[in-house]
């Protein structure tokens, strides 16, 4: 059908008054219903798609249609889910862990999946408030589910939200079981083919659960377990601005650091409470400046020796330092990642702790310093396609070896960080404790974190590592993407003054990872760009990274590599 069939159809459909959804929102999408019959542009946004469900799940702006986020895609994709769980699983394997954070309609829509579920014959677990997405992936390893539900949309403006799935390792879901799942929903109908209980009925019969507070107790015990001052002693009484960004992140990270002896914590009194309008922060991810004002506002203010906010689902963790101008300086995730690692690495040496294999794993996009910095302590880095999924799944490889303690971290340049495999995604609470515990380590010791990151430039040579998206909206920005990337296929000689060297296309499948539409060049001057679709969103993100006698000529390199990129 064509938008306006389907538009023809949701019309028709939503005239029904006995329908099992949140009733305040099928107010709202009969009226959205109602102003795209006098506009025609809306109607075709709305319709002219299904939300892509892929390895990530699905994600799009709230309201009516096809394309959007609502209780209607929502069921439909849980029908789908539920007949795959069915078809897979057998005896208690056949239940789901299903949990939400703050954004508009996230606990409606969570609702809404654990009651699908329960008609289809599916366990369903949820959590009685809303939680990070690590506690979700630890709750479908500790509950033995056969897959989670977390419904998100990240770090994107308030207008989107998001249904990320996971398999019984709880990790995100594999190319192949998102292909299987995609063939059930495709066979459900929206409107007719789902079957749904109320949510009070699940709970009384005993279909829906909460999930107990021992399993977030436990997941919180996993994370003080990933100390690495293996009894030394230092000063914990740092000042810490904390920001949850409005998100999930304020009671297991302040909990987190308060059990651990960090209680000179003072957190960002607008950001403090679940909002899912984001006043203060209309894009609340971490790692833009706009994003830190508050926070860094209230640092100045309080003389705060660090910043550290975490994204609304808290699976991304950013930080400011003071720096010694007395001003409050963001440090990238590359950056943050190739501390940590430094940081790790060498207390580990120090106490003995290395294992005799120690490995940490990075996304194809994130700084090649990391490899040379883990080098530096005999330490391997494995290199996976962008997408924590993958990291997840070194780790399930790693325990199915044995080898579970090789593991050292593993992080994306866009500000993921994990230590441990007792959740398979990116962990936000794990990354704050381990910030506030290095950060301490070094005060005790004299050192500043910006002294100790300039000390790993000299030695192994200034890098910047840039991203920049651009943005191409609706079905005929699709279709530009499409362009763009079969147009760089045909060949690229330079960027500017920088040659190429060598292309590598992901598409074709390089070095055993699975095929990715993914462009990077290698070039001159220890240079690289990187050009990729995102797959959550409607943009092309580009990574330039360059190398420079100082930090200061690594990025003017950087700066005229993006002028030299035309998209």
């Amino acid at each position: 059908m064509d938008y306006t069939d389907n538009y023809e159809l949701w019309l028709d459909a939503l005239c029904n008054e006995n329908l099992p959804y949140d009733e305040d929102e099928l107010k709202s999408i009969r009226s959205e219903l109602m102003k795209m019959a006098q506009d025609d542009a809306l109607k075709e946004d709305a319709f002219y798609r299904e939300l892509d469900f892929g390895t990530a799940g699905l994600r799009g702006i709230l309201g009516a249609g096809t394309n959007r986020m609502n209780s209607f895609t929502v069921a439909k994709a849980t029908k789908g889910l539920a007949n795959y769980v069915l078809a897979n699983y057998e005896g208690e394997r056949r239940s789901v862990a299903i949990s939400y954070d703050s954004r508009n309609g996230s606990e409606n829509f969570a609702r809404v999946a654990a009651s699908v579920m329960a008609a289809s014959g599916v366990k369903a677990y949820i959590y009685k408030e809303l939680m990070p997405t690590p506690c979700l992936s630890f709750a479908v390893r500790e509950l033995k589910c056969a897959a989670g539900i977390m419904v998100t949309a990240s770090h994107n403006p308030p207008e989107y939200n998001g249904y990320k799935v996971y398999n019984e390792e709880g990790c995100q879901i594999t190319s192949k079981a998102a292909d299987d799942i995609v063939t059930e929903i495709k066979k459900v109908d929206i409107f007719k083919g789902v079957d749904v209980v109320t949510f009070e009925k699940g709970i009384a019969d005993g279909l829906i659960s909460y999930i107990s507070e021992k399993v977030y107790d436990k997941f919180i015990e996993h994370v003080l377990s990933q100390s690495h001052l293996f009894g030394e002693k230092i000063d914990k009484n740092v000042s810490i601005i904390y920001s949850p960004l409005n998100g999930t992140g304020l009671k297991p990270v302040v909990r987190a650091l308060t059990e651990s002896g960090y209680d000179n914590i003072f957190v960002v009194p607008e950001q403090e409470k679940p909002d899912g309008n984001f006043p203060t922060c209309h894009f609340p991810n971490p790692e833009n400046r706009d994003t830190m004002e508050l926070g860094i506002k209230y640092a100045k203010e309080r003389g705060a020796d660090i910043l550290i906010a975490t994204d609304p689902d808290a699976d991304r963790c950013g930080i400011a330092i003071k720096s010694k101008n007395g001003d409050y300086a963001l440090l990238s995730g590359n950056e943050i990642g190739i501390l940590l690692i430094d940081y790790m690495c060498s207390r580990r040496k120090e106490a003995g702790k290395m294992p005799k294999k120690p490995l940490v794993v990075k996304s194809i996009v994130t700084s090649e310093m990391v490899d040379e910095v883990a080098e530096s302590y005999g330490v391997e880095t494995v290199t996976v396609l962008t997408g924590f999924k993958y990291i997840g799944e070194v780790l399930a490889s790693l325990e199915r070896e044995g080898r579970s303690d090789d593991y050292i971290l593993g992080f994306e340049e866009s500000y993921g960080y994990l230590s441990a495999g007792y959740v398979r995604d990116k962990d936000a609470v794990d990354a704050a404790f381990l910030i506030a515990e290095m950060f301490a380590y070094y005060k005790t010791k004299g050192i500043s974190i910006e002294g100790r990151l300039e000390a790993l430039y000299e030695k192994f040579g200034y890098r910047v590592n840039l991203v920049r998206s651009y943005q191409y909206e609706g079905s005929a920005g699709l279709k530009k993407m499409t362009e763009i990337m079969e147009n760089l296929r045909k060949g690229v000689d330079a960027f500017g003054e920088f040659k190429v060297l060598d292309t590598v296309d992901y598409e074709k499948g390089v070095n055993g990872l699975p095929s990715a539409n993914v462009l990077q060049y290698k070039l001159t001057d220890r240079a690289s760009v990187i050009i990729r679709p995102s797959g959550t969103e409607p943009k092309i993100k580009v990574y330039v990274s360059t190398v420079g006698a100082s930090r200061e000529d690594a990025n003017v390199k950087a700066d005229k590599l993006f002028d030299s990129i035309k998209l």
